[in-house]
Order: structure tokens, then sequence, then C-alpha cells
């Protein structure tokens, strides 16, 4: 498994790493759109539809991302998009997450397909437009969802039942624990703080998610760091219970050791939409 896991890795940091700093945004635009078209599909098998059905909602998400590509969208959005993404985030996932499993299936399956396509359609749109921006931004926004994946993993496996008796979500996600969620407060906080640093130092030319929200004061800066962080644990409980409903425990077997692509994308489902709300409430000139 883990041989089979890295070799997957491995193949797509060699599609995806070129693309991702190739000196236009266009072969990077390309491969994400294969990569959420690929999951504009789980998405439509997760929620029991037929695989014709899903294999169309595949092609209708490439379509509309290109659309978006051809109508400039990806290099400049209305920042009441961003908002009205970041209230979708915020309010339909706490009514998911408040119902539970049950509560999910209770949706019909047209509204939960529906909602579904157009979350990942706009988490699409913010990773285009940040890429647009610049690699430096969009690696920053990863890099942070990264860094809380990753100390949640680490602190929960060696932390996880110690501080807090209780499980974040146990008939959701029943690994998760509060203690993960500190450990990846704590990887973000660290990160943000040496890339403003490294940044500082080295005058890179495309401000960092950081940077930018670093400009409007440090109250600033920490509150938005919680309030993604959270987001980003907010996406993987969510993808967790869509899964739970369905009955399987990842969204396909497209990769290989590592499940599906919306196993890869869950947390920068939220993460990406918000990052890009925060950013368009920043006066210009403080930065």
């Amino acid at each position: 498994m883990l041989q089979q896991r890295i070799i997957t890795a491995l193949a797509l940091l060699a599609v995806l790493l070129p693309a991702l700093f190739a000196d236009s945004p266009t072969p990077f635009l390309a491969v994400s759109i294969v990569l959420i078209a690929a999951g504009a599909w789980e998405w439509g098998r997760l929620n029991g539809l037929p695989i014709r059905k899903a294999v169309l909602s595949a092609f209708a998400c490439a379509g509309v991302c290109a659309l978006a590509v051809a109508a400039g969208w990806t290099e400049s959005t209305a920042p009441v998009v961003w908002l009205l993404a970041g209230a979708a985030w915020v309010g339909v996932t706490a009514w998911m997450l408040l119902r539970g499993v049950a509560g999910w299936a209770q949706w019909p399956r047209t509204a939960r397909w529906l909602v579904g396509l157009g979350l990942i359609w706009l988490a699409w749109l913010a990773m285009a437009q940040a890429r647009t921006t610049g690699v430096a931004f969009l690696l920053s926004i990863l890099c942070l969802v990264w860094a809380a994946d990753v100390m949640a993993y680490f602190f929960g496996r060696a932390l996880g039942g110690r501080w807090f008796p209780a499980k974040l979500a146990p008939s959701i996600s029943p690994g998760k624990s509060w203690e993960g969620v500190v450990g990846g407060m704590v990887g973000v906080f660290v990160l943000s703080y040496t890339w403003l640093a490294l940044e500082q130092h080295y005058q890179w030319p495309v401000a960092s998610l950081f940077t930018r929200l670093s400009a409007q004061g440090t109250g600033m800066l920490i509150l938005s760091l919680v309030f993604m962080t959270t987001m980003s644990v907010v996406g993987d409980l969510v993808e967790s219970l869509v899964k739970r409903s369905a009955g399987v425990k990842d969204s396909s077997k497209l990769l290989p050791g590592h499940g599906g692509v919306l196993d890869r994308l869950d947390a920068l489902l939220p993460s990406l939409p918000i990052a890009m709300m925060l950013v368009s409430l920043i006066k210009p000139s403080s930065l």
C-alpha cells in the first residue's frame, strides 16, 4: 500500500509541478479542470447517480470551468461571489454536521447533487484565480491546508484523547480528535509566521495570503488563520459524512493508494473560496 501511495504521489507531482510553475497559468488551469471534473464524477457517484449521469456531471463541470476561463473569471471575480461562497460553506456545512449522516440522506438527491457541484466548482474557480494572481499566493493557501492536515494527524496520533476525552465528531469520523485540531492550529501559525519572515527577508514579488492578511493587522491575521483552519477541518468532516451516507470508504479508486480526487481535495474545497473571500475584504491601499 505504501509503495502504491508513493508511486501515485510521484506521478501526480510529475504532472502538477511543471503545470503549476509554468510561466502561464494555462497549463495549471487545464490540469486542474481535469481533476475537478473527476471530482464531479465522484460526487455524482457518492450521491447515487447512475454511471452515465455521473459522467455527464464531469463533462458539465469541465464545461462550466472552461466557460469561466473564457469569460475572464479566473482573473477577476466580483467580491460578492466569494462572500456568497463563504456564507454557503458556513451555512450548508453547519446544517449538515448538525443533522448528521441521517439528515444528509433526507435531502432530495437532485438538491444534494447540485449543491455539491456548485461548491466544487467554486473551489476550482478560487484555485484558478489564486494561480492567476501568482504561484506564491496559491502555494500559501495550499500549504496552510497541508500544514493543518499534517500536524492534525501527528498530534491526533500522539495525543488523541489525552487532553479532551470526547472525540471531535464520533458519528462522522471516529478517528478525529480535538487534540488534532489544536495541532493543526499550531502548524498553521508556525507556517504563517515562518512564511512572513522569509517573504519579508527575500522580498518575494507576489504577496502571499499571510502578507495580505497581516496588512490588516495582527488581529485580522489570527482570526483568519483560525477560521481557515477550522473550515479545512469542516471540509474533511463533510466529505466523511457524505461517504458514510453512501456507505463507502473512499470517494473512488482513481488514485491508487490515496482513494479518490475528493479524498485529496476535501479540506481545500472550503479553504480556497474562503481565502479568496478574506482577501476580497482587504483594501488595495493596505497592500
